[in-house]
């Protein structure tokens, strides 16, 4: 009887070797992606979640946003080849300090040298009414102050008084003139937004990033909303998925901020 003669291994066949990883090698891998992390958030990306109504209907109450950190760094070599840094531009969601630490969220509409006006809640800038597809005027009371600026008489007792004391040396033939270095903005809810109307300029060194996308949005009510009337027909609303449709804006997630 025959012995049988082994296949050799080096014909063709090759031993599939799986490699664990020892403890040194996973926690070099763990600090690499915390490092990673850390960067993208200190330099680039960060989490922010909207907490009130001044932004609708572009940013709701519930919203979590990314914002870039980097888009308005300073030109130079890394503009140009690495990151695609610019200048604030009218039209722009801005996120920036107002009173420290805390963040705003604003559009921008006047750039410096710009002469703006407001009429009845309409914007003009240099002359030409602002084409503002995203503005948003849900009822409010009558506020000649909110809806006629620059005005000529202090109305609001919300107004800073600093700011109205500095606009009146600002004001050339019924328009506001945007200083340079500074910026005029709006919340895109006209009638329940503080912002530049009511508190003054921003300045170049306030802003610190631009909203990139909704990563995801809570339901949350809205103050400004008009609510519903209560549904008491019997149903499946308590199911499960009724539910989790009811706890997120499913349809917001991973949108772009324009």
């Amino acid at each position: 009887m025959s012995t049988p003669v082994p296949f050799p291994a080096s014909a063709g066949h090759q031993h599939a070797h799986l490699h664990l990883p020892n403890f040194f090698e996973f926690v070099a891998s763990l600090l690499r992606t915390v490092v990673v992390a850390l960067f993208l958030l200190t330099f680039v990306l960060q989490p922010f979640l909207i907490p009130s109504e001044s932004m609708e209907r572009t940013l709701l109450v519930g919203d979590f946003l990314l914002f870039n950190k980097q888009v308005y760094g300073a030109s130079g070599f890394l503009s140009r080849w690495f990151m695609p840094y610019r200048a604030v531009a009218r039209g722009d969601i801005v996120v920036f300090h107002h009173a420290q630490p805390s963040f705003l969220v604003k559009r921008v509409i006047g750039i410096p040298g710009d002469r703006l006006r407001i009429q009845n809640g309409m914007v003009t800038v240099n002359g030409q009414l602002l084409s503002e597809p995203y503005a948003a005027f849900e009822p409010a009371e009558p506020n000649s102050f909110r809806d006629n600026f620059p005005p000529r008489v202090y109305t609001d007792p919300e107004v800073d008084p600093d700011w109205w004391r500095q606009m009146q040396s600002l004001i050339r033939n019924g328009e506001l003139v945007v200083p340079e270095g500074e910026y005029f903005v709006l919340g895109d809810n006209r009638n329940h937004s503080r912002d530049s109307r009511f508190w003054g300029f921003v300045g170049r060194q306030q802003i610190v990033a631009r909203p990139l996308m909704i990563y995801f949005s809570l339901v949350r009510p809205s103050s400004t909303d008009v609510q519903a009337d209560p549904d008491d027909r019997l149903g499946h609303g308590r199911e499960l998925s009724s539910r989790l449709a009811g706890l997120a804006r499913w349809r917001r997630i991973f949108r772009v901020v324009h």
